[in-house]
């Protein structure tokens, strides 16, 4: 593979960073203090395409490829990791399924909304008991009346109070293991619904995590979301897109403190100069520079896979795993080369480190990503292991 990227991804990528420094970074202390994004900003993000990465352009969206997209959220992680994950779920999670799976009256109903800049989108997984094993979902909703009656609890949802639908995975025929789930398109608003206070959480207070509870509620027979069964499908493909969005998320945060280390190390002067003249110091900053290359290469190629319409579920599963796990190391040696100051708010590494956190965790953990990598690799030696 010969990778470089067009003269139009270059230009948009510097356009989205320079909307996020300006917009987003001088902000991203006072959105981690206070737990609320800056919707000033976000309502100007339907001028650059990002509540709307890709979305075709017949319902507001910019139509774009996955290398771009994975470059914009890179970008907008460098400046504020909460606006970035509310994003990512937004267009990853949100977005995306209506657009794969949606009918045209549903695209025409909630696309319009959701890449307006008022809303950001939802898609409601994760069970207090339920999350790597989606199989053991509890979720479920029955045919009643010409009606779905839908019933359960999720957990660690994005967004579901600025969203104006949430996509619900859901078991819809308790005999049929894994045909026996689907996706309801579920408006926050209908009786029965509940979005509860958001968690209390150790970064990334911006974007609001929240539990939902569904209590009898009626929706009509076509609130299905795609094929009735293949929810379970449907949410595997989803999330291997996602866990590209999260590598990009993940690579944005180690440049974002990256740039802080070097720039303290060139700035704190010990034991006659500046400390980036000490070994010790170069030795982190190398290993930094290095492994957040390798992490931005290993991105761009799972998008440009998924671009080219070729098999990218392992590609995607190793960017995630390996950036989240430079982002961890990048951070962490960040807040040493700051020494006290990296420890206190005051800085800027101390809020990347806590954001950072996640990335080892949400989409799949670093060990579930070992084993889609490890099946995936003894599959193509012509082994089952499942």
């Amino acid at each position: 593979m010969h990778f470089e990227l067009t003269e139009e991804q270059r230009m948009y990528r510097d356009a989205v960073r320079d909307f996020c420094q300006r917009e987003l970074a001088p902000y991203a202390a006072e959105v981690d203090e206070t737990g609320k994004l800056r919707w000033e900003a976000i309502k100007k993000m339907p001028q650059i395409g990002l509540t709307a990465l890709q979305v075709p352009e017949e319902y507001g969206g910019a139509g774009l490829d996955t290398i771009s997209a994975a470059l914009a959220l890179e970008e907008v992680a460098r400046a504020c990791g909460s606006t970035a994950l509310a994003l990512a779920a937004h267009n990853g999670l949100g977005t995306t399924p209506i657009v794969k799976w949606g009918t045209p009256a549903q695209k025409e109903k909630y696309l319009p909304k959701l890449v307006s800049g008022e809303y950001l989108g939802a898609l409601a997984l994760t069970e207090p008991n339920a999350g790597s094993d989606l199989s053991n979902i509890k979720t479920n909703a029955y045919r009643e009346n010409g009606q779905w009656v839908l019933n359960g609890h999720k957990a660690w949802i994005t967004n579901p109070g600025f969203a104006p639908v949430i996509i619900t995975f859901t078991r819809t025929d308790r005999e049929a293991g894994s045909r026996g789930f689907s996706m309801l398109l579920v408006e926050p608003d209908l009786e029965g619904v509940t979005i509860h206070p958001p968690e209390k959480k150790m970064g990334l207070n911006g974007s609001l995590t929240q539990q939902i509870t569904y209590e009898n509620v009626r929706l009509p027979e076509d609130a299905i979301l795609g094929t009735e069964g293949r929810g379970f499908q449907q949410t595997l493909e989803t999330l291997d897109g996602g866990r590209i969005t999260i590598a990009a998320l993940s690579v944005g945060l180690a440049q974002a403190a990256f740039d802080e280390a070097v720039r303290y190390a060139n700035e704190r002067e010990a034991f006659g100069g500046p400390i980036a003249r000490h070994q010790a110091i170069q030795w982190m900053i190398a290993d930094g520079a290095l492994e957040i290359e390798a992490a931005r290469l290993l991105t761009m190629r799972a998008a440009w896979l998924k671009d080219q319409g070729k098999p990218f579920s392992k590609e995607a599963a190793m960017a995630k795993l390996f950036a989240s796990e430079v982002a961890e190391r990048v951070c962490f040696n960040a807040i040493q080369i700051h020494g006290s100051y990296g420890y206190s708010r005051e800085f800027p590494v101390e809020r990347i480190y806590r954001d950072q956190r996640l990335m080892t965790i949400g989409e799949g953990t670093s060990q579930i990503q070992r084993l889609v990598i490890a099946r995936r690799v003894l599959e193509s030696y012509g082994y089952n292991v499942r």
